[in-house]
């Protein structure tokens, strides 16, 4: 009687139930493997929290110390810097105060120089003291083109 009972819909039903018991099954496994995975995450995050927060804060402190050095760094380099510009202008007056008077004394130079040269070549005072006037202008010149050529290549 009860295999002549037995139809399709019976067949298809018990196989209905019998795929939702395995499906039933595998997610109950699936969810049991997820809740491990998922203590083992909150564990990880636990002992990252622990383990990192500190080495956080000494890079922080560090950091706080380092900027303060570097502040001090930044002092140090201004007054070099200060230093270094006192020092260029005081050059610039030494060198601005002596500058007339080398070339004045190179152009002298220049001017006896020529002036005995000449003397002593047309044996004619008045015309050897205009070559050394001459000279001493054209030298005195150079000099002065010469200063401010090596003044350009300095700034």
């Amino acid at each position: 009687m009860l295999a002549s009972s037995f139809n399709w819909t019976n067949a298809w039903e018990a196989a209905l139930a019998v795929f939702l018991l395995a499906t039933g099954l595998a997610l109950a496994y699936l969810f049991v493997r997820l809740s491990r995975t998922a203590d083992s995450v909150t564990s990880l995050i636990k002992g990252t929290e622990t383990e990192v927060l500190p080495v956080i804060n000494k890079v922080g402190g560090s950091v706080d110390r380092i900027n303060v050095q570097l502040d001090k760094v930044d002092k140090v380099t201004d007054s070099a810097v200060d230093a270094a510009d006192a020092a260029d202008t005081a050059v610039r007056a030494v060198s601005l105060a002596i500058t007339k008077p080398v070339q004045k004394i190179t152009g002298l130079a220049a001017g006896v120089s020529y002036g005995a040269s000449d003397f002593r070549a047309k044996k004619s005072w008045k015309h050897a003291v205009n070559a050394g006037k001459e000279a001493a202008a054209r030298r005195e010149q150079e000099l002065d083109e010469e200063l401010h050529e090596a003044g350009k290549g300095t700034n």
